[in-house]
């Protein structure tokens, strides 16, 4: 398969990645200290011990790539036909910093940063804002901000914040901003936290290979067994990698959630108005962010709906061109194919 990559949408849609990231210099600077001071989790130990150091070829670039919101990133998306896009903090974000003052303060520069660039690149870059849900009625202001003042059109969070979940009320503030303000939630993977990174940090499975799934996916199920969608039934949150595997477990989940309902083995376990399916054809995104694979992507949208599957590619950290060309390539409908690269991110984020 080959085809020149284009912008300007002369494939009949343009090409909206909704799963971008960046970082500051001064975010990476910390983790780097956290690091040498004995105060960063094995996970992160893990990650940014590499990319922040290491120097090989593939952490070089992320990290230079990361650090750029200009001309060089630019010039990667005119070389892959991507349009627009959606630019996130990169994970951890600010959530494992310790000083709190420190963390919100990280939070709010990297915001006028990236707001900075929105502003120098409109009809590129559009923002998603960070917070630092240590402290959530600071978050749930920022998340404001930037829906009012900043023009950021969603809020991303890197799954727990010190092994601790959204599904706890301390987070509620947060929900009630979202809502506030009409914006979707991204929970973006972290790696998993020390109590259960024991057996994938071994085998090498801590990250992006198996681990940030893992995490992030039950992160997902906890809110959604919670009663999350019940509480806020207009609140839209996205995950991505092709759903951290959930879309394909959807009937297992239903069926065993539902015994564990019946059977009163959990008291945190209580009845839902929906299935755990149905909330995902009413309040769960998906995009394919380093998952360029077509039987996963039509198999989610024949599970989700083709109006809840969205274009992303996962840049700096996977960064390939026959991905792009892969997904063009999809045997689906035009109509199809413009709601995935396209009109759902348009729609989802208000664009």
């Amino acid at each position: 398969m080959s085809h020149d990559l284009k912008t300007g949408g002369d494939r009949g849609y343009l090409r909206i990645a909704t799963e971008e990231a960046f970082a500051t210099r001064e975010q990476v600077d910390v983790f780097l200290r956290m690091i040498r001071d004995g105060q960063a989790d094995r996970g992160m130990v893990s990650l940014w011990g590499f990319y922040g150091q290491s120097p090989s070829e593939r952490a070089t670039q992320i990290l230079e790539r990361l650090l750029d919101l200009g001309e060089r990133r630019i010039a990667d998306m005119d070389a892959t036909g991507i349009d627009k896009a959606i630019l996130a903090l990169t994970s951890p974000g600010v959530q494992p910093l310790l000083d709190l003052d420190e963390a919100k303060g990280v939070a709010r520069r990297a915001n006028d940063h990236l707001a900075a660039a929105c502003a120098r690149y409109p009809d590129r870059f559009i923002g998603l804002t960070a917070v630092a849900p240590q402290d959530p009625e600071w978050s749930a202001a920022e998340i404001r901000r930037g829906a009012r003042e900043l023009g950021f059109k969603g809020v991303q969070i890197n799954s727990h914040t010190q092994g601790r979940y959204l599904d706890d009320p301390f987070f509620d503030p947060i929900f009630r901003a979202l809502v506030d303000v009409g914006q979707p939630l991204y929970i973006h993977p972290a790696t998993p936290p020390d109590s259960m990174i024991g057996p994938m940090l071994e085998a090498g499975l801590d990250g992006a290979i198996f681990g940030f799934g893992v995490e992030t996916g039950m992160h997902l199920l906890r809110l959604i067994t919670i009663g999350i969608f019940d509480r806020y039934p207009d609140l839209q949150i996205m995950v991505g990698h092709m759903g951290e595997a959930l879309p394909y477990w959807l009937y297992r989940l239903d069926y065993m959630h539902q015994a564990g309902v019946r059977s009163k083995r959990y008291e945190r376990m209580k009845p839902l108005k929906k299935t755990i399916a149905d909330y995902f054809r009413s309040n769960v995104l998906v995009t394919c962010s380093g998952m360029a694979w077509e039987p996963a992507v039509r198999f989610c949208q024949q599970v989700m709906g083709e109006d809840r599957v969205l274009y992303a590619m996962d840049y700096p950290y996977q960064y390939v061109a026959d991905e792009v060309r892969a997904m063009d390539g999809m045997d689906i409908a035009p109509a199809a194919k413009k709601l995935f690269f396209q009109t759902n991110a348009e729609r989802w984020f208000k664009l």
